[in-house]
């Protein structure tokens, strides 16, 4: 067999290549059952296919590849120069972010605005069924929902009005009592043709508990801004006397 040693290392790379292979960590080669001489237990030892030293640009890398466990892998991102790869790294993160919250969340909901205009629209239904004061809160906080769809359109460099109108026409459809076609529900923003689709069948899809959380948080602030009485404000200070005025 081939012993390969690697000196220096960083704590966390060898904890990863241990998970990787199948490997343990031995934090010292002295043994007990050898009077504190050096020895080593085989069964410490991991697994891989292949260890291969490979260049990129001006860099040199270790690439480990077949490991027994196949649960960590590394992402090499190549770029112009350095803001490039900021970029590239800061979009690499936000996906692996999006995708560790869906596996949280374990279920999914249809992207493009789909779930703010649907809401919006069962809010503003639920709001004329009341005849208090509270129906006037309740529409409100439907129409604020609205803001998500108009945003995803303004920021495509689409018309957000004519987009939102489609779109809450279909979710209207969507919610009527004897509605034909269901799927109309699933519908949101098509931020590329500029209109709608369905998003779940064109694969936009969002976590479930990323949506209620922003929902929750959204709401918890915006009470807490109502529940401010009084505000105080510092008057700004007078600018400096001019000493040379009056001569």
């Amino acid at each position: 067999s081939t012993q390969s040693t690697w000196g220096r290392c960083k704590k966390d790379d060898l904890k990863r290549l241990a998970k990787a292979t199948g490997a343990t960590l031995a934090v010292s080669m002295a043994s007990l059952e050898a009077d504190g001489e050096e020895a080593f237990d085989p069964s410490l030892l991991g697994g891989a296919e292949q260890v291969a030293e490979q260049r990129f640009a001006d860099d040199e890398c270790i690439l480990v590849q077949g490991c027994q466990r196949h649960t960590q892998a590394s992402i090499i991102l190549r770029g112009a120069n350095s803001f490039m790869l900021d970029e590239m790294e800061r979009s690499v993160h936000d996906a692996l972010c999006a995708l560790k919250r869906t596996l949280e969340s374990s279920t999914v909901v249809a992207g493009g605005g789909c779930v703010e205009t649907a809401l919006s629209i069962h809010l503003e239904n639920f709001a004329c069924t009341l005849g208090s004061r509270e129906q006037q809160a309740i529409a409100e906080f439907g129409e604020a929902l609205l803001v998500v769809p108009k945003q995803l359109a303004i920021n495509a460099a689409l018309d957000s009005l004519d987009l939102v109108a489609k779109l809450r026409v279909a979710h209207h459809r969507a919610q009527l009592p004897d509605a034909k076609d269901k799927t109309l529900e699933q519908f949101g923003l098509d931020l590329v043709e500029g209109g709608i689709r369905n998003c779940v069948e064109a694969g936009v899809l969002e976590p479930a508990l990323s949506k209620i959380k922003s929902l929750q948080f959204a709401t918890e602030a915006a009470i807490s801004i109502l529940r401010i009485d009084d505000m105080i404000r510092l008057n700004e200070k007078p600018p400096p006397e001019d000493p040379r005025a009056g001569y």
